[in-house]
């Protein structure tokens, strides 16, 4: 009922395609007061989908009477389940030329120079790392003569650090640009998409509770429900919470609208391999739905990885476990994305190359139009396609440095001819990414 009731009621969208052979634009304009004149202005609003990423609203405006103007970029999409921190080092003039979209709630900062901009301080946005570090330096020039007049010392710090952007803005000086997003929906172009960017990493978190009020999905007197919320109702006295043979359900909060939601828990054995636990969610509010598979065990001294000759529809359907710890890669299209790209799921080898293609469709916004980029990417899912369609025979290989992902070996107890397992030791740096470097275990007392 509820979907031919929306069928019914469903309107064209108002959201354009961006693309530079449409001309019907669907441009609003409106009139408004200038704040620094008080006369009045135009406002004009624009209505765009990029491309594989989501939708955006971009406004400007204009006063005729003083010259002043503003522009802005809004999100139009929903928040994002977890936020995302983008780390970008910028090594030449042509990093300069990245696209950003830079949403509101998001932080900027450049580590070397201890600068950041805060979040809410400025408008989103969309430009190039060029245009931010621009934006910032015509920033601080706005209130230099009136510095030189009462705060000479102050006025004489900024101009120091002003000369130290305008260094950044040559491209001869490699810094690092770190974009924190708690919304989850800040981008840094990659020119090198659908292949990996070394240059560039997307690290996802879950949000805490403060970042949640500030992006409206918590309610203020959620402090003193935060302990309540993620408890699991343990049994009575006596009860046993059989987490083998019993679906667990416990309440959260929904991370794209913040309505409270039942989740359930399951532990189940995978056989020939270790216990994991499925977590599933599915909101009635938004429809948002989540499921995400974590290991039932500690810590794997060693790290893996994971061999897989893929030939045939048998070797598509075989079990995959893949852990938020495990980077995939495939060969044959010179591809490999990072643990985070995609969540811990329990799935088939089909499966993880259907999610790998929605991954890259849906988190490349400066894919439209006729760039080389989307040229890439329209390439690499044609080559994605043939190995789903099973046309191609490929190498699948899952590299998890805790050890924790799983392919199905289907000639158990025997060994299998397509796959091969290879331990290894892990590097400081990869101890670090778990919090394995600082964690004692030795002569502990509680």
């Amino acid at each position: 009922m509820a979907t031919q009731s929306a069928n019914q009621d469903e309107k064209p969208s108002i959201f354009e395609p961006i693309s530079g052979e449409n001309e019907d634009t669907g441009l609003t304009e409106v009139q408004s007061l200038c704040v620094n004149c008080e006369e009045e202005g135009t406002t004009k609003f624009l209505f765009i989908k990029i491309p594989f990423y989501k939708e955006i609203i971009i406004s400007s405006f204009y006063c005729p009477h003083c010259s002043a103007s503003n522009n802005e970029i809004q999100s139009a999409g929903t928040i994002q389940e977890k936020g995302v921190i983008i780390t970008c080092k910028v090594q030449n003039k042509s990093d300069l030329n990245r696209q950003v979209v830079r949403a509101d709630i998001a932080s900027v900062s450049i580590p070397e120079l201890g600068f950041e901009i805060p979040p809410a301080s400025q408008k989103g946005t969309l430009s190039t790392i060029e245009g931010i570090i621009q934006r910032s330096v015509d920033g601080l020039l706005q209130e230099q003569p009136i510095r030189k007049s009462l705060h000479p010392d102050v006025f004489e710090k900024i101009k120091a650090f002003i000369a130290k952007l305008e260094i950044l803005r040559t491209g001869e000086t490699p810094f690092t640009l770190v974009v924190n997003d708690p919304s989850g929906n800040s981008f840094v172009e990659n020119p090198h998409a659908p292949n990996n960017d070394p240059e560039l990493t997307f690290t996802h978190y879950k949000r805490n509770l403060e970042q949640n009020k500030a992006l409206g999905l918590s309610a203020d007197d959620a402090v003193q429900k935060e302990n309540k919320s993620e408890e699991i109702e343990l049994p009575e006295p006596g009860q046993g919470l059989d987490l083998k043979n019993e679906v667990v359900t416990f309440s959260t909060e929904c991370p794209s609208c913040g309505v409270t939601n039942e989740t359930n828990m399951k532990v189940v054995q995978i056989p020939h391999f270790k216990e994991v636990i499925i977590m599933a969610t599915n909101c009635d509010s938004c429809g948002k739905r989540t499921n995400e598979v974590k290991s039932g065990t500690g810590f794997e001294p060693k790290g893996k990885i994971i061999t897989l000759k893929v030939k045939n529809e048998e070797d598509m359907s075989r079990d995959v476990l893949k852990s938020e710890t495990c980077t995939i890669k495939i060969p044959e299209l010179d591809f490999i994305t990072g643990g985070n790209a995609i969540s811990g799921k329990f799935t088939t080898v089909e499966g993880l190359l259907v999610d790998l293609k929605a991954m890259m469709l849906e988190t490349n916004p400066f894919v439209g139009g006729d760039s080389a980029t989307n040229d890439k990417l329209r390439k690499f899912v044609e080559k994605l396609d043939s190995l789903l369609k099973g046309a191609t025979p490929f190498t699948l290989i899952l590299d998890d440095m805790n050890s924790n992902s799983f392919i199905q070996n289907i000639y158990t107890p025997e060994p299998d001819p397509g796959l091969s397992e290879e331990e290894y030791e892990r590097t400081y740096e990869q101890n670090e990414e778990l919090g394995l470097n600082d964690m004692n275990t030795e002569n502990y007392t509680s």
